[in-house]
Parts: C-alpha cells; sequence; structure tokens
C-alpha cells in the first residue's frame, strides 16, 4: 500500500495511481474482484499510454486492503469509494464502475455528482442482492441466513463459493437505486452483453430507462458475457470515456 499522507482520514485501502491530465478515471470493481482485474488493469495501462490520471482500489475485506470480506455491506464500500475519490483525485472524474461497481457508482452520483465527469458503468448490477440473491433463495436458504447469518452461493467466476451475509442483503434493501428516484446529470454510457448470464440485459435496460439525465446511452454488445473483457469490449469501454469526456493530447 503506497504511503500518501492524503490518505490520513481514509480507510486503509491498497489502491494504484496513476499520475496525468484530468478528468481521470476512477474504476470500481465487482462484488469479490479486485484491482487486479482485467478491465482495472488494461484501463490503467490506456490512461498511461494516452496521458489520463487513473485510479484502482480494492474495497475493505476485498484484494489486499484490510478488513474481513464477510463483514461489507454496499453501504461500507460505498463508503470507501467515496473517501478514496476524495482523498486521492481532483475535480470531477470519469468513474468507470463494472458489476457492483456499476451500483456503487450510481449511489455516489446521488451523493457526490460534482465528482463525475460522467459515468461508464460494465454490466452494472444495481441492487443485485436484492434481485439476484434474496429473491432466488428458497425457504431453508433463509432460514440458514437468519440462524447463521450467511449462505454460500456457487459462483461460475471463482473456485470457492461466495459468502452472502444478512447484513449484506439488509444493507443492500436500504441502498436500492431501481426503487427510487435515480438522476445522472453528466454523460452516461451504460455497456451491457446479450450473454452475460449473471445480470441480464433486463437490468440494463430497466437501468436506463429508469435513470433520469441529459445525456444517457445505452449499448448491448451481442455475444459479450458478464467480464465484457475481451479486446472487443476493452476498445468500446476506452471509445466511451473518450465520447464523454476527452482530452488534450
Amino acid at each position: 500500500m503506497p504511503n500518501d499522507p492524503s490518505l490520513a482520514e481514509i480507510r486503509r485501502l491498497a489502491y494504484d495511481r496513476t499520475p496525468g491530465v484530468n478528468p481521470g478515471i476512477v474504476f470500481l470493481s465487482g462484488f469479490n474482484s479486485t484491482k487486479e482485474g482485467t478491465k482495472a488493469v488494461y484501463l490503467e495501462e490506456w490512461a498511461r499510454k494516452t496521458g489520463r490520471a487513473c485510479l484502482r482500489f480494492d474495497y475493505s475485506g476485498h484484494g489486499v486492503s484490510q478488513g474481513d470480506f464477510r463483514d461489507g455491506t454496499i453501504s461500507a464500500w460505498a463508503e470507501d469509494a467515496a473517501q478514496i475519490i476524495q482523498g486521492l483525485t481532483q475535480g470531477p472524474q470519469v468513474i468507470v464502475g463494472s458489476s457492483m461497481g456499476g451500483w456503487i457508482a450510481c449511489l455516489l452520483a446521488q451523493r457526490m455528482p460534482e465528482r463525475f465527469a460522467g459515468l461508464v458503468t460494465i454490466a452494472a448490477a444495481p441492487d443485485f442482492t436484492e434481485e439476484r440473491y434474496w429473491s432466488s433463495f428458497d425457504d431453508d436458504a433463509r432460514a440458514k441466513l437468519d440462524t447463521d447469518g450467511f449462505v454460500e452461493v456457487e459462483t461460475p467466476y471463482d473456485d470457492k463459493p461466495y459468502v452472502i451475509t444478512k447484513s449484506l442483503i439488509e444493507d443492500g434493501r436500504q441502498n436500492t437505486v431501481l426503487t427510487k428516484p435515480l438522476s445522472l446529470p453528466f454523460p452516461t454510457r451504460i455497456l451491457h452483453g446479450t450473454a452475460d448470464e449473471a445480470v441480464p440485459v433486463a437490468t440494463a435496460e430497466r437501468l436506463f430507462k429508469h435513470a433520469k439525465g441529459p445525456d444517457i446511452r445505452l449499448l448491448l454488445v451481442k455475444g459479450a458475457d458478464h467480464r465484457f473483457s475481451s479486446p472487443e469490449c476493452l476498445d468500446i469501454i476506452t471509445d466511451a470515456i473518450d465520447e464523454i469526456a476527452p482530452i488534450r493530447r
């Protein structure tokens, strides 16, 4: 973890910061993902080549940041993101939110819209704790959640099951963005693959229809999956960033 005095008031979060021209990129990763993911690393390399600032980090309990993953909630991870944006960037940034990061970006857009030069979501998973997990749990799983405080859910994205805690479900219920007004008053690009089996296209379409803003566009990529990490998809992400927040080179 870099030694930076500006982290004095920030939780002990691991991060990588690339200096460059603003508006920079801040990458918000997904649930149980880290700053070492394909998209995060690619965006940092692209930013370095193009002279744009870039910041990627691990939420608490993720990657090499401090904390226990089981203690995490949407509120806590959104606070991580807010603090690191406020502490380690200057001025409006292009926020790029992948999967859960798209949900967190929407929350931050209500809290600190002045720090957004634009928003790019990738396979955004707003409200996933309620819509993907709680709604799919049978009576036994819900009872186990009450008695044990967690359930384990198999996932194709990891060798180990995801631990879904009661506190994560309850906190997520308090942070939904598709059930209340959602203002995105800056250029926004919603990117989603039609072969995404983790978050259905219908979720992207709901987000697109629900959000209010002057410049919101939905781009569906035929055949792309939830990872959205093929060379073609990575180019689509950087094209979206350049479109909504170009810099002079």
